[in-house]
Order: structure tokens, then sequence, then C-alpha cells
């Protein structure tokens, strides 16, 4: 029971501290990227940073999850045999 509880600290400050590092991106995909062209060229000035910010959190959130899925998958199967 600690070991498991150890391990879900660790992943929730893992991915807190991933969600929250400040990193410098593009928009991901091409549909992001005509959006954010078609809004600059209509207002003038545009910040990206808040669409960018949305994809990396999106982004992030499936891989946790299937990570912590496979994790659980995995201990299950070698506690059996």
């Amino acid at each position: 029971m600690k070991k498991i509880v150890t391990f879900s600290f660790f992943a929730l400050c893992l991915s807190l501290l991933l969600s929250l590092a400040p990193l410098a991106t593009q928009a991901q995909c091409s549909m992001c990227k005509t959006q954010v062209e078609s809004a600059r060229s209509d207002k003038g000035e545009y910040d990206t940073s808040g669409l960018n910010s949305g994809i990396l959190y999106l982004m992030t959130v499936p891989y946790i999850l299937i990570g912590a899925v496979g994790y659980f998958w995995y201990r299950n199967t070698h506690a059996k045999k």
C-alpha cells in the first residue's frame, strides 16, 4: 500500500511539474496553425501562448492515463506469476 501511495504522489508531482513548465512551442497541428495565422492577420498582434499551452495540456493527459493503465496492467500480470 505504501508503494502505491508513493508512486501516486510521484506521478502527481511529475505531471504538475510538466504541465506548469513554460515551453516555447509552435502550433502543433495544421488546423491550429491556420486559425492562429488568420487571427493574427485579422487583429494585428495576437498572443498564441494560451493556444500552445492548451494543446500541450490536452496532449499530456492521455499519455498520463495510458501510462497509469499500462503500469497497473504490468504490475498485475507479474504479481500472478
